[in-house]
């Protein structure tokens, strides 16, 4: 994309993170080229696929015009249906067909051997022709009457469908005459879910009474009913690996196993998920239990305890609440820190979804949150607002410290061991009392030491090793009012705090002596330090931004107000830029040196939090009542970006959010299964362009050591000669080549009258017959084919029985030159034709050098050679410049 046509001039979008799975269920195919189940998730506009084996991201798709409303999959192809449009994929991220015709936003879809059937909210509904995405059948439903909620294909029933209604009654219909052929009656509720047993004939309804019917459709018969207590049934899937088992899914977030052989319940996956289960699967033939859930988790479960029951044995997951704050943590810039409002924090790389990792749930007590688990803990923290990260000492103790929403404590975290910390830092002052809050927090640079402002005005430093009290800044009070921000600097002489009292106080870091303040305009919102540089950015309540100087101790540059709250702020690793969002959904880039706005663009969201990072090569992003991490490329590092000032009546253009992406690095390429290979199947030309050096597909072995065939053949030469064959009598004659074959008497009998038989024509090669005939024609392609089937040895035989002392001729030699020379100019085969040509001018030199007819040619092919060689030596030349830079620049 253009830079004029982008929103931005220096950041583009670039990846989301985060994502794993939302309300739509997910779908199992099983691909037999990698014999591993797949798992594709919705995730908004998107999908995802997931290998089986450790739910590890493969694939993620282009991004639909719309919400994806609903999924479904066979062993060929992924459906996805996005407002009135359907679209079939192949291998989980190449869009293979369209299909337009509904109406109405389309919401069931259900794969039917050749056909794909849609059910649309009017009711309609279609059968496609999957290769060809043309209209097969269309069918009407009654909404009034009978309105569609799931879809069933029962096993052995041809060219049948069951539909389920949110009424209650069920139709059995004929999709390819398109005729009714049995009602249901149902049973006075809503009909959820439906899928096939093991059995034929039996079917699993489940309905929002909270029942699940076993049904027998051939005699229409309940064989079994089971009801839970938590609600209408979500998901209902069957265990085929040998026990009866079947399980069924709530919207509150528990799973029950029933055993249908004792028409009972078995065991209880409680509180599985923190909301509902709309997706559930049990892999076939094993003990193993897929579900999914809105909460922005997919989790495995294995049944293997002693009494037959699950426990959790992977999952893949992010914030099941929105991001509140992000910050990079480390110089390499590849990890982010994300405290959500689920009161969790975890860790988002930038290189692979397989990076990421959680350090857990904010708890106030761990060995209760140890005993009933996370999702049950009662002394579950509220979300983290503010938290600081250092990594100098992070192998040896807690390297993150988090203040949270309303709460005194100051809780510490360990990035390296993905834990929370054993410390939460509070005063002794603080005890008992109530109305108190931490609202900010500092680590030092050194990473022993945190510094933590109160809303009641304390700032107070603590020992984050051993979690002890060290020093008090102020006399009795830092500040009138709350503080609202604090900082300190790279070498640990100064801590700056700003606070409600429109006041920026620095402190001597050791002796806690007030060294100088500056007096602001209005209360401190937020403040924002860059180290390095000792900048110090400002934001105010009044919507102004300013930036001090912390060395002078004075403001140096201040900015125009803004017409909206401030959200966050941060420093490019240079100090040059600053990045501020505000509630209006506006991300500014201002240039410090300048003191001008330089880059403006709208967000679909107001961002909550963002961060430079300390590589200046992303820009993270979390924006209201959204999931994922965004991540923005900075274009300047790769592309020339005049920054010239933006004018005064500039109107920011909006930027949409990137989507999720996958490095080709990430994970093996997902190959469909074969029967839908016919579809288009792309076949590679042999030659891309006329004038790229194309190569053969021949194994080295067969063309690298021409050249020296004869020390290969002196070195595996056999110590005893073999014993050669019964000569055949002098006088038959016989034809030369490396199959010497007898002259039939017919051949003898055909050639011409004269008694005297031309013994150059006798004795010309197969080979050099083929030569003569390509020469003939002018098209030497079948001489290249011919050498192709030869090994070394052949080669070396037929070039050397080209001489006229082998039987071979002037004309022959010609020939294999014009061959040679043809090969360079269309330049494929290149190193078969450099090694033939090499070992032609090795074994026949003396020849070329002693007769004037091969000189033309020979010139010709030098040229050829010449040319050819000079455009390879370019670009390779220019390749080993740039390596050479990138290994040796200091980036």
């Amino acid at each position: 994309m253009k830079a004029d046509t982008c929103p931005s001039r220096i950041f583009q979008g670039y990846r989301a993170l985060g994502y794993v799975c939302n309300h739509v269920p997910f779908v199992l195919r099983y691909i037999n080229r990698r014999k591993e189940h797949l798992v594709i998730t919705s995730i908004g506009r998107c999908f995802h696929t997931y290998g089986g084996t450790k739910l590890d991201l493969l694939t993620a798709s282009q991004a639909h015009d719309d919400e994806i409303s609903c999924i479904a999959g066979d062993s060929r192809l992924v459906y996805t249906a996005s407002g009135k449009t359907i679209y079939s994929w192949l291998r989980g991220s190449e869009l293979q067909n369209t299909f337009n015709g509904h109406e109405h936003e389309v919401k069931l879809l259900l794969p039917f051997g050749n056909h794909l059937v849609s059910v649309d909210e009017s009711g309609r509904v279609i059968v496609w022709e999957i290769k060809t995405a043309e209209l097969y059948l269309e069918l009407s439903l009654d909404s009034s009457t009978f309105r569609a909620s799931t879809l069933l294909h029962p096993v052995t029933y041809v060219n049948k469908i069951l539909v389920g209604s949110e009424q209650g009654p069920l139709q059995l219909w004929n999709i390819r005459t398109g005729t009714l052929v049995h009602t249901f009656s149902g049973w006075q509720s809503a009909v959820t879910a439906l899928e096939q047993s093991p059995a034929v004939d039996v079917v699993a309804i489940g309905l929002a009474s909270g029942e699940t019917i076993l049904h027998n459709l051939k005699y229409d018969e309940t064989l079994m009913r089971f009801q839970q207590d938590w609600g209408p049934v979500t998901a209902v899937s069957f265990r085929t690996d040998g026990h009866s088992h079947m399980a069924t899914g709530s919207p509150i977030g528990h799973v029950a196993v029933w055993d249908l052989e004792k028409r009972a319940l078995h065991s209880q996956l409680v509180e599985a998920h923190r909301s509902a289960v709309t997706g559930m699967r049990f892999l076939p033939d094993e003990p193993l239990l897929l579900t999914s859930s809105p909460d922005n988790s997919l989790r495995m479960w294995i049944f293997d305890q002693s009494d037959g029951s699950g426990r959790l044995l992977k999952q893949q997951q992010g914030h099941s609440s929105a991001p509140c704050r992000i910050r990079f943590h480390g110089a390499a810039g590849t990890n982010i820190l994300s405290a959500g409002l689920d009161s969790t924090l975890r860790s988002f790389s930038t290189l692979g979804e397989n990076l990421n990792k959680s350090l857990g749930q904010a708890s106030y007590d761990r060995k209760k949150a140890k005993k009933f688990g996370v999702l049950k803990d009662p002394g579950k923290m509220p979300p983290i607002c503010e938290f600081t990260s250092e990594t100098t000492r992070e192998k040896e103790w807690d390297s993150v410290a988090a203040c949270h929403r309303g709460v005194k404590r100051v809780t510490t975290w360990s990035y390296d061991r993905c834990c929370m910390g054993k410390h939460q830092l509070l005063h002794d002052r603080f005890k008992g009392v109530r109305g108190v809050s931490a609202l900010c927090v500092s680590l030092s640079a050194c990473g022993n030491f945190v510094t933590i402002g109160y809303s009641s005005g304390h700032v107070d430093r603590f020992n984050i090793q051993s979690g002890i009290h060290r020093m008090t800044y102020g006399k009795e009070l830092a500040h009138e009012g709350s503080v609202r921000g604090v900082a300190s600097d790279a070498l640990n002489q100064v801590v700056v705090t700003a606070g409600a009292d429109s006041h920026l106080r620095f402190w001597g870091f050791r002796d806690g002596r007030q060294l100088s303040e500056v007096a602001l305009s209005a209360p401190v919102a937020r403040i924002c330090l860059h180290r390095e540089s000792g900048m110090l950015a400002v934001a105010s309540d009044d919507f102004s931004v300013c930036v001090v100087d912390v060395e002078l101790r004075r403001v140096v540059r201040a900015f125009a107000s803004y017409y909206s709250q401030i959200t966050d702020m941060t420093f490019s690793p240079d100090a040059r830029w600053l990045v501020t969002s505000s509630t209006d959904k506006l991300v500014r880039t201002w240039d410090l040196p300048s003191g001008c706005l330089v880059d403006c663009f709208e967000v679909p969201s107001p961002v909550t939090s963002l961060d430079l990072s300390p590589t200046g090569e992303f820009l993270a992003t979390a924006h209201a009542d959204d999931l994922g991490v965004f991540l923005w490329a900075n274009a300047t590092l790769y592309s020339h970006v005049t920054l010239r000032p933006l004018p005064p009546d500039y109107v920011p253009r909006i930027a949409e959010l990137p989507a999720t992406t996958v490095d080709d690095e990430g994970g093996e390429p997902i190959e469909d299964n074969d029967e839908l290979m016919d579809m288009g199947a792309y076949e590679s030309p042999d030659q891309l362009a006329p004038d790229m050096v194309t190569l053969s597909k021949l194994p080295y072995s067969r063309w690298q050591n021409l050249l020296n065939i004869e020390v290969v053949k002196k070195r595996n030469k056999p110590k005893e000669p073999p014993s050669a064959p019964k000569a055949a009598p002098f006088f038959l004659p016989t034809t030369a080549g490396l199959d010497p074959q007898f002259v039939k008497l017919d051949d003898k009998e055909n050639m011409a009258p004269s008694k005297i038989t031309s013994f150059e024509h006798f004795q010309l090669s197969a080979f050099a017959k083929l030569l003569n005939s390509c020469a003939e024609s002018n098209n030497y392609g079948p001489v290249f084919e011919r050498l192709k089937e030869l090994g070394p040895s052949s080669v070396d035989f037929e070039i050397r029985g080209l001489s006229p002392e082998a039987g071979g001729s002037s004309e022959a030699l010609l020939n294999f030159l014009k061959a040679m020379g043809s090969g360079l100019k269309t330049r494929r085969d290149f190193e078969l034709v450099q090694s033939y040509l090499g070992l032609f001018l090795k074994v026949h030199a003396d020849v070329m050098a002693s007769e004037d007819a091969f000189r033309e040619e020979l010139v010709c092919i030098a040229d050829t050679q010449h040319n050819s060689w000079k455009e390879l030596e370019v670009a390779f030349n220019q390749s080993l410049c740039i390596v050479n830079y990138l290994r040796s620049a200091i980036l």
